[in-house]
């Protein structure tokens, strides 16, 4: 469904930005390392200011896992100047709407292999034979789950562009699951945890989701995630720390 709303997207910016852009180079930068002036501050009055500005957000979104460099970025705003404004695109936009799949596949495996990269060489990370990336933040003193074991969480998930998904931290309030009704990379990690301790957890593709994503949320098929968790409690488990 993604897919389909990026490539609907493109059509409607006139596809321009696809056509001329070029993969990152190791010099560029992403669109959100790219330092632009401050934006004045934006007063949205009217409930239609406010839809607008909505989607205008959305397109973003739905965007964010190509990874645009601040040059790809300006292609894509002249897309859709130009499809506002009537221009004659510059290119055929649907003879390479069959493209916007593969290029977001593409971005994507980049930016997986980036981030797990990276994750591997952060101090004290631990590889699991699974290729889960275990991060010790803070040391646990309290009990240590089992596969079986219902354990109580906060957590906060992200994105390989460092978006957030999900946050238990943002809601205030823990959760509670069976740890084996959950991502292995979740079923793996937090087992290595005591309570009281947290860690950083960097999940393989098929470690996690894999290409069936939750419906309705912002994760992408094939995508890495990332999540800071909290253990808070293993209600009812009476084994001692191991």
């Amino acid at each position: 469904m993604r897919m389909q709303w990026m490539a609907a997207l493109v059509l409607a910016l006139g596809a321009p930005g696809f056509a001329q852009a070029q993969a990152p180079t190791k010099t560029s930068k992403p669109a959100a390392e790219a330092k632009a002036p401050a934006a004045a501050p934006l007063e949205l009055q009217t409930e239609d200011q406010k839809t607008i500005y909505s989607l205008g957000v959305s397109l973003g979104q739905n965007v964010t896992s190509l990874a645009l460099t601040p040059e790809e970025i300006q292609i894509l705003q002249r897309g859709l100047q130009d499809a506002l404004t009537g221009a004659a695109p510059a290119v055929d936009g649907k003879e390479l709407s069959p493209r916007v799949q593969a290029l977001a596949r593409n971005r994507q495996a980049q930016a997986n292999v980036a981030t797990l990269e990276r994750a591997a060489k952060e101090p004290g990370t631990t590889k699991l034979p699974s290729g889960v990336l275990y991060r010790e933040l803070t040391a646990g003193t309290g009990k240590a789950p089992r596969a079986t074991d219902t354990v109580k969480v906060h957590y906060r998930g992200t994105l390989v562009d460092g978006t957030e998904f999900d946050s238990s931290f943002k809601r205030g309030v823990p959760v509670e699951f069976p740890l084996n009704g959950v991502i292995a990379c979740w079923t793996q990690g937090v087992q290595k945890m005591k309570v009281g301790g947290k860690a950083k957890l960097t999940c393989p593709a098929n470690t996690a989701y894999g290409d069936r994503p939750p419906a309705g949320s912002r994760i992408p098929p094939a995508a890495v995630l990332q999540f800071e968790v909290e253990l808070v409690d293993v209600p009812g488990n009476t084994a001692v720390g191991q």
